[in-house]
């Protein structure tokens, strides 16, 4: 006997939207984390969908096999280390992993969340950016998991995040200048409205304090992370001979390159004349002439534990929040004594 129509029947979006009583459109908008709807409406459909039996469609623009990497710019080591580390962890789990460039530290664009659910990545890791409740209740609906690395600001406490322990890194960073000597240290620190910076700044001025010295805002300098920002601040730290700090803390080793650039054209040598901290450790630190003492910030570590935290979030496993990995002073040939000058 042949199967009845009962049995072999699948529930289409048509039957969802009679039972629901509303359009087919609504229910398309809903499947696809529209916000254009009220929520009680969304609630209704999302409950006829749970039980009803229906079965979506596979898209083919479906990729849940992806990891989304989203950075402002992929353009310097910084970034391709924390690549390498998703890879790392994608690679072992049959995931593959895209690069998008989008947005600002702050935010991705208006348009970014709306892409996403187009495609539906596996799970999506932000750097530095966080995102609207809006946009994080769309990713949810569609069971999308996100994780920020290096968070520009204060994560929300529900929202999962992945930073190292910038102040610490500051207060080691300056504790070593000032072990060896140095009492006028300058700093370069990043945009001042990211939250990494704010700490950093904020271990240099404890480790200055703790010796009883005055923070002096005449050696503070606000960058970018950038080469460009590092040689810009340096000029301006340097330039006044009689005046120039012995040592700067380049708060990353990118502008640490730019600082040795502009100690290179005023004829400052390093460490001989200057001392360089730098951070992040990023492979080229070691390679740098003199190679650079700086403080290592976990990169790969750091987007390694982003991409485990999307894999167990997926399969249902506990895992913690937020994360805090820990920053060790690496010491290289940089840095010295201010007396000890040839």
């Amino acid at each position: 006997m042949g199967a009845s129509t009962t049995q072999t029947h699948k529930v289409s979006l048509s039957d969802i939207a009679t039972m629901a009583g509303v359009s087919l459109a609504t229910v398309s908008k809903v499947l696809n984390g529209r916000a254009d709807i009220s929520d009680a409406t969304r609630e209704k459909v999302q409950k006829i969908l749970a039980t009803s039996g229906y079965v979506r469609k596979a898209n083919a623009t479906n990729n849940s096999d992806m990891i989304e990497v989203v950075f402002e710019k992929f353009d310097n080591m910084w970034a391709l280390e924390l690549l390498t580390g998703v890879i790392q962890v994608a690679s072992k789990q049959g995931l593959n992993v895209a690069i998008v460039e989008n947005g600002d530290r702050a935010h991705p664009d208006s348009t970014w969340v709306n892409k996403v659910i187009n495609h539906r990545p596996y799970g999506i890791i932000l750097v530095f950016s966080d995102l609207t409740k809006t946009e994080k209740n769309k990713l949810s609906r569609c069971d999308i998991p996100y994780v920020t690395v290096d968070p520009s600001g204060d994560p929300y406490p529900d929202n999962m995040s992945v930073q190292a322990d910038n102040w610490t890194g500051g207060l080691i960073a300056t504790r070593h200048l000032l072990a060896l000597g140095h009492t006028r240290i300058g700093i370069i620190t990043g945009p001042q409205e990211m939250m990494c910076s704010k700490a950093r700044l904020d271990g240099y001025s404890a480790a200055l304090e703790e010796r009883g010295l005055t923070v002096e805002p005449s050696l503070i300098r606000i960058g970018n992370f950038t080469t460009q920002g590092g040689f810009r601040e340096g000029l301006k730290l340097l330039s006044d001979s009689k005046n120039r700090p012995s040592a700067i803390f380049a708060g990353s080793d990118l502008q640490a390159m730019g600082v040795y650039e502009a100690a290179r054209r005023l004829n400052i040598r390093i460490p001989q004349d200057l001392s360089v901290v730098g951070f992040d450790d990023l492979q080229l630190s070691g390679y740098m002439g003199p190679a650079l003492t700086t403080i290592r910030q976990p990169l790969r570590d750091m987007a390694a534990s982003a991409s485990q935290m999307l894999i167990a979030t997926r399969t249902g496993q506990d895992c913690a929040k937020r994360t805090i990995l820990p920053t060790t002073l690496i010491q290289r040939d940089s840095t010295r004594h201010p007396e000890d000058n040839d």
